[in-house]
């Protein structure tokens, strides 16, 4: 969730590992984050920007809990974030500068594994061991964050957004494997700079990650993903080149307490032949609990 929301403008370049990993019944996780940004960080296709370099200091506060349906183990959560921009660009040969913080667009995802994640109390999932998981989630970003029609860069995206996926992982003894396929469908954006109506085509991404489990809960992920499409039309025009990039990034787990964690991560890009090309480095907190018997 974390990583989620703070890639509110990049929908098909986060990197999520054990986003399909099972937990019990009744857990519920209380996450805060932030994260530092630095790059060519494009917001939309549409802006053609030359030269631009960018900076964003985003946080983030979540909540996620778990539930059961049909047998099998779900959950749900919400992420609210908070970021400051700052960058500058060269926008038809006049320089632009833009500095602006406030509130971005808030997301909602909903993940249920159909197969091999029991829905389990807390006595019952001591027991759980991880083979092959199978799973599918829908992530829904609400245009709620900051946005001003006469700047062409905002933090908010004035339109909704929706990101189904299907996600595999297999346990291997102290190691798991994942595989992730989705995409990112967009609304139409009907004022943007102006007043004028924008459109984009679906990005559709994969996504790879090896995570290595040790003792006492802490956990090592090294992930990388790519992603292609979104293509945006401004007033039915003609089309922009479409979005092609592959990422990787590595996520640290450390355990601190019972039932409280912190996250660290970090991620480049390997090759980005249209879009955009920034580093981003991360910290969360986790705390988790159990409802009342």
């Amino acid at each position: 969730m974390i990583l989620l929301a703070l890639a509110t403008q990049a929908d098909a370049q986060s990197l999520e590992p054990r986003a399909y990993a099972n937990a019990p019944l009744g857990t519920n996780f209380l996450l805060a984050g932030a994260t530092w940004s630095e790059g060519d960080v494009a917001f939309d296709p549409s802006v053609r920007l030359e030269d631009g370099d960018a900076r964003i200091q985003a946080a983030v506060l979540a909540y996620v809990r778990t539930f059961g349906a049909a047998g099998r183990a779900g959950n749900i959560g919400v992420a609210l974030p908070v970021a400051r921009f700052s960058g500058s660009a060269v926008h038809e040969g006049s320089p632009q500068t833009r500095e602006i913080s406030g509130l971005g667009d808030p997301a909602v995802r909903v993940a249920w594994n159909f197969y091999g994640a029991p829905a389990l109390g807390p006595a019952e999932f001591a027991r759980y061991r991880q083979d092959l998981i199978v799973g599918a989630s829908l992530v829904v970003q609400a245009p709620l964050g900051q946005y001003d029609p006469d700047r062409l860069l905002n933090l908010g995206t004035n339109r909704w957004s929706f990101r189904p996926e299907l996600g595999v992982s297999k346990a291997l003894g102290p190691w798991i494997l994942e595989a992730q396929a989705g995409g990112a469908w967009f609304t139409d954006n009907d004022d943007f700079f102006g007043g004028r109506r924008t459109s984009q085509d679906p990005i559709y991404s994969t996504q790879m990650h090896v995570t290595r489990q040790f003792a006492g809960g802490g956990w090592l992920a090294l992930s990388a993903t790519h992603y292609r499409g979104g293509e945006t039309s401004v007033e039915g025009g003609p089309p922009s080149t479409p979005l092609s990039g592959t990422r990787a990034g590595v996520t640290f787990s450390l355990p601190l307490s019972p039932g409280k964690s912190l996250k660290f991560f970090a991620s480049t890009g390997l090759s980005a032949r249209t879009g955009t090309d920034f580093d981003t480095l991360g910290v969360a907190w986790q705390a988790l609990w159990f409802d009342a018997k």
